[in-house]
């Protein structure tokens, strides 16, 4: 394999994890740096009262920063939060439930109001999952698509809009998405979703896994949910961007009866996020990656995430009968690639030859099995061609 790649300084392997990810290099540096004397203050981001005004000026800067990379408007609160994406599974539908404005639409019709849910995959899955179990009246408005030879649903991709089942507007509370699946590689095209859906309908989005990966416009979602593992810092923030009147309360408490405190939006949002301790170290690295996002610029951060991408389709569609991946191309994700070699014993081979080239966690969600290869933003594009140079001489040596 050719050595005209250079490796990661410090030591470091290329980190192809699907989450926890790897960091910017400069981010780890600065936080290095600070580790024990956080900017002469005397004591670790991790040791400090969450009180202090030097803290106050930590979690203040970070959603500063994320705002004004992401263009927020400012009739969104930005909040920082725990529980992973999750967590946010039974927030988003109680949250939008006790919002006044879904209240209210469901006095008008009578009834309890629906929720829309498009199921791309494992997590979003998942999310159906638990609202069908605090008893909510989820739509399923399409299930991955129906294999033509077997029958059998599969999470490859999501068929045309024109044949979507989505709810009557007047008739539905809030629609949710993931909009990548990491486990089954399956990415939503951007704006696929809130270009089919009724305005006066919410969208929620779970980002958690391509956030800041490229721009989004933040004012066609009615809350956009993500944990922060992925794109934006280590495991323990779960951001969530939300239309503040999402947020508004009637006076009725049967409102919030069902929905605890740790999950409710609009308490965090009266304490700016800081009701009671915050995450504070993993908010604070955040920060430093919002920051680097920000100086990268999301438009440079897409063409980077396109262009790692593009090298390992590449080679997947120049040998399809060795590297098998079965998303439609629509919706491949240019964040995690997912395909299966033609037996699991040379799938197993493949991770332990990438292993001793400096290659890790390439192995396959535990559910799936084959090769998951996670592309987040803090990847250089020299990780790229290096597993691609990989995958050539390991094709070269075992087809």
């Amino acid at each position: 394999m050719s050595d005209s790649v250079p490796e990661p300084p410090y030591d470091r392997v290329w980190n192809f994890s699907a989450g926890p990810s790897t960091l910017p290099i400069t981010v780890l540096e600065e936080v290095q740096r600070d580790l024990l004397n956080y900017k002469g203050q005397g004591m670790s981001v991790m040791e400090m009262s969450h009180r202090s005004k030097a803290y106050g000026q930590i979690i203040a800067d970070a959603e500063a920063t994320l705002r004004r990379t992401l263009n927020v408007p400012d009739n969104y609160s930005v909040l920082f939060l725990q529980g992973g994406g999750t967590g946010e599974f039974a927030a988003a539908y109680l949250n939008l439930f006790a919002s006044k404005a879904v209240r209210e639409k469901q006095r008008r019709l009578g009834r309890q109001l629906g929720c829309d849910y498009l199921v791309t995959g494992s997590w979003s899955k998942g999310g159906l999952k638990e609202v069908q179990r605090l008893g909510g009246r989820p739509n399923v408005v399409v299930n991955g698509m129906v294999s033509a030879t077997s029958g059998a649903v599969e999470y490859r991709g999501l068929p045309p809009a024109a044949e979507w089942a989505l709810g009557k507007p007047e008739e539905t509370a809030f629609v949710y998405y993931c909009e990548n699946e990491t486990i089954h590689g399956v990415e939503t095209p951007a704006d696929l979703v809130v270009d089919a859906v009724d305005p006066s309908v919410p969208v929620i989005c779970d980002m958690s896994s391509n956030m800041l990966s490229r721009p989004v416009d933040v004012q066609r979602y009615g809350a956009i949910v993500a944990g922060a593992q992925k794109n934006m810092g280590p495991a323990g923030v779960t951001i969530v961007i939300v239309r503040k009147d999402l947020l508004e309360r009637d006076d009725d408490p049967e409102c919030t009866r069902n929905l605890p405190s740790v999950l409710d939006w609009s308490y965090f949002d009266r304490a700016a996020s800081m009701p009671h301790t915050p995450p504070t170290f993993a908010i604070y690295v955040c920060g430093l990656v919002f920051r680097w996002a920000e100086a990268q610029g999301l438009e440079a951060l897409e063409r980077l995430r396109e262009a790692r991408a593009a090298l390992v389709y590449g080679e997947i569609d120049a040998r399809p009968e060795f590297f098998r991946g079965g998303v439609d191309r629509q919706f491949r994700s240019a964040m995690n690639i997912v395909f299966n070699l033609p037996t699991p014993e040379l799938e197993a081979k493949f991770i332990a030859e990438a292993a001793e080239h400096n290659m890790v966690q390439l192995k396959g969600h535990r559910s799936l099995g084959g090769i998951r290869v996670s592309l987040y933003n803090a990847m250089p594009l020299d990780g790229a061609k290096k597993f691609v140079a990989f995958m050539k001489q390991f094709y070269t040596q075992n087809h």
